[in-house]
């Protein structure tokens, strides 16, 4: 018996199971869900299920559960009966769809507090059975917020200035946005409701700051803020003014002018006059006195101001005091004088601004023309410079190929002895003749930067007192004499020998340049006699300043302005 019923029990899950596959609800997927939704809006509660080919839904049920366990009827629909609400139910719910057996899914227009529960969809098919699916609703209420300020007034003690209350479910959390330095006292009651209340000790200095409620919500995506202004009432705070500032006998239309503060504002001003009644003539409107005649200096006084409002009295005092002369000129004065200073003050740095700048432009121009001039001065030293150079180059090397070097130094040395030829010619003295070691030499030949004797280009004779004729003629043929020498020595430096430089190396050595000096030959000189000595030795003397005498040639003597060329083919 027990085995009978322990197969039956199998084939009984077994059907279930094989039934639970074959079904398919499109929404919702899972057979347990949980929902929440908002008081007073509309909820839908999904019920779908998708049907197999040959199969056919025959009636759908909605339920809710109680909190007895049992189960509440909520709406129905049948294939062939139609539709039908049950209890409450009646006119608060609907299917969402005209055809039932296709989408099942059940309405909530206006969701109550009280429709939080669990709901079952039950659906009953042919051939394959019933099906069902479970949603939990959660009801939530958004939260009803209200904040009640009260009015402060100073002085008053620690105590609460403004209190905030919110309903709401689940309940919700209260928070102050202020810069008050106060404290906040929060309380939580049933059914979600949550108060908060604000305290401090109130002063005038805290009227109108910000003190605004927050209310934090589940279902606010950020808190709802309640904007709130403190409240402070104070008493009046009086001062006195003039109008114009300066008062003096004979001002028409001077005023006493009585401002004041507090909270809440005052509406009721009081003048008095301590030594006495207002002065005739005057007349007080609100907060002003208006003095309609021209002030005497009886109006001199001290008067006084009262001010009233709801929370208390504030009160000043103002002496006035009328002068007989009238202060306006010389405050025009003085700020004419300070006008006038601040001008000059003005003129002055513009002055020297400008002086400045002058200077500064004159110095830089200045500066330009000096270096103007050195760039010029500069620039001619450099041409000069090149304009030398030039010229030496010129005097140094002959640039036409067609002439010959070896022909070119004769040209040179040529040149030379014709020079000296010349400076020979006229020989200036200044004394007589004297005698040195048996020969007679000049006392003193007048030479010129080379070492040449001066020639004179003016044509003058020698000096020398009583030259004849004659002894013209001998000088003559002893210069000729010289020349056919010199020409012979240049004729064998052709032959063989050449010119070569001229040994310098007495000069480097620290010599003498006249250790080698050149003499006259002996032939030439046994043929004269004692009465030509003089003439030899000027001839001779003259000739040793140009030339020397370096085994057994004779050489040009080196100068600074003296330029030596090398023969062909001979290599320096």
């Amino acid at each position: 018996m027990d085995l009978t019923r322990q197969k039956a029990e199998c084939l009984a899950l077994l059907f279930l199971m094989a039934v639970c596959v074959k079904s398919d609800f499109v929404e919702p997927p899972e057979p347990v869900t949980s929902q929440r939704s908002l008081a007073e809006t509309q909820t839908r509660l999904p019920c779908h299920y998708q049907l197999e080919e040959g199969e056919k839904v025959v009636q759908v049920t909605w339920h809710k559960e109680l909190k007895d366990g049992n189960k509440d009827q909520i709406i129905t629909a049948h294939f062939t009966d139609g539709h039908k609400e049950f209890g409450r139910y009646a006119g608060r719910v609907r299917f969402e769809s005209v055809d039932p057996m296709q989408n099942s899914a059940l309405l909530i227009p206006r969701t109550e507090e009280s429709d939080e529960g669990s709901y079952t969809c039950h659906i009953s098919t042919f051939p394959n059975g019933n099906f069902e699916r479970r949603i939990r609703l959660t009801v939530w209420i958004l939260p009803i917020s209200s904040l009640e300020p009260v009015v402060l007034v100073e002085g008053e003690p620690f105590r609460m200035v403004a209190s905030c209350r919110a309903v709401g479910r689940p309940a919700p959390r209260l928070s102050w946005d202020t810069d008050l330095p106060g404290k906040s006292q929060e309380r939580t009651s049933e059914g979600g409701s949550v108060s908060s209340y604000y305290s401090l000790h109130p002063l005038r200095s805290m009227n109108g700051k910000k003190l605004d409620c927050l209310v934090s919500h589940s279902a606010l995506e950020q808190p709802r803020r309640i904007p709130n202004r403190l409240v402070v009432q104070y008493p009046p705070d009086t001062t006195i003014t003039t109008s114009p500032a300066h008062l003096y006998v004979g001002l028409g239309n001077a005023e006493l002018l009585c401002e004041s503060g507090g909270n809440p504002k005052p509406q009721r001003f009081a003048w008095t006059r301590k030594d006495g009644s207002l002065p005739d003539g005057v007349s007080v409107i609100g907060g002003k006195i208006l003095f309609g005649r021209p002030l005497r200096m009886n109006d001199s006084g001290v008067y006084e101001c009262v001010v009233n409002n709801t929370v208390g009295v504030g009160r000043t005092e103002f002496v006035l005091a009328v002068t007989e002369k009238s202060f306006f000129s010389a405050d025009l004065l003085g700020d004419s004088l300070f006008l006038i200073i601040i001008g000059a003050a003005a003129g002055g740095l513009v002055l020297v601004l400008v002086t400045v700048i002058l200077v500064v432009n004159r110095h830089h121009r200045h500066r330009n023309r000096k270096l103007e001039t050195e760039l010029s001065e500069k620039k001619e030293e450099i041409n000069n410079l090149s304009r030398q150079a030039s010229f030496r180059r010129l005097n140094s090397v002959s640039s036409d190929p067609r002439l010959p070097a070896d022909d070119y130094a004769l040209l040179r040395v040529d040149s030379r002895m014709k020079n000296s030829e010349m400076s020979l010619e006229r020989p200036i003295y200044k004394d007589d003749q004297s005698t040195h070691d048996g020969k007679w030499v000049p006392q003193s030949v007048e030479l010129d930067e080379l070492g040449r004797p001066v020639i004179w280009p003016d044509g003058r004779e020698s000096l020398r007192v009583g030259e004849t004729d004659g002894e013209k003629e001998e000088r003559r043929r002893r210069v000729e004499s010289y020349v056919k020498s010199s020409n012979m020595s240049l004729a064998q430096q052709d032959d063989g020998i050449g010119l070569r430089e001229p040994d310098l190396g007495h000069l480097r050595q620290g010599g003498s340049p006249h250790q080698g000096r050149w003499t006259p030959s002996q032939s030439a000189a046994e043929g004269h006699e004692d009465d030509e000595d003089s003439s030899s030795y000027q001839i001779s003397e003259a000739l040793s300043n140009h030339f020397y005498l370096s085994k057994g040639v004779l050489r040009p003597r080196p100068h600074s302005n003296a330029i030596l060329l090398q023969p062909r083919g001979q290599i320096i």
